[in-house]
């Protein structure tokens, strides 16, 4: 078992959020943020290594937000499974939302795991510390 960090791309477009994400993922050993991306265009450059994203880390894990501006959560997730060098990249969905229908839509596209943002810090330490 290896003790290197999982890297992770988180694509979120709350600025808040943001900051409290990474301030959970400073505190926790196991996980570090790569790189953060605030759309789902700007996502799938980076996934694509294209403009300012040319040499850029793939990371181990996406963290994707849903509602999201230009490429929503949902088409940045198809995009990732349908292309094969993009597919085995593991993806959670991290949003705001506890829809069932967004659930369930999210596991049908291929993502490893749905989870809710905790309502607080501790909560998104905990989550942190689970990678």
């Amino acid at each position: 078992m290896s003790d290197t960090p999982v890297e992770i791309l988180l694509v979120e477009d709350n600025e808040n959020d943001i900051v409290l994400i990474q301030e959970a993922f400073a505190e926790a050993a196991t996980a570090r943020l790569v790189a953060v991306v605030r759309d789902g265009e700007e996502a799938m450059a980076y996934l694509g290594r294209r403009g300012q994203y040319h040499d850029a880390r793939m990371p181990g894990l996406v963290l994707l937000d849903i509602n999201m501006p230009k490429k929503n959560g949902f088409e940045v997730l198809a995009e990732m499974k349908a292309d094969p060098a993009l597919q085995s990249i593991p993806v959670v969905i991290f949003s705001g939302s506890t829809q069932q229908e967004d659930i369930a839509r999210s596991y049908a596209a291929g993502a490893a795991t749905y989870v809710p943002k905790p309502m607080d810090f501790q909560g998104l330490i905990e989550f942190a510390q689970t990678f």
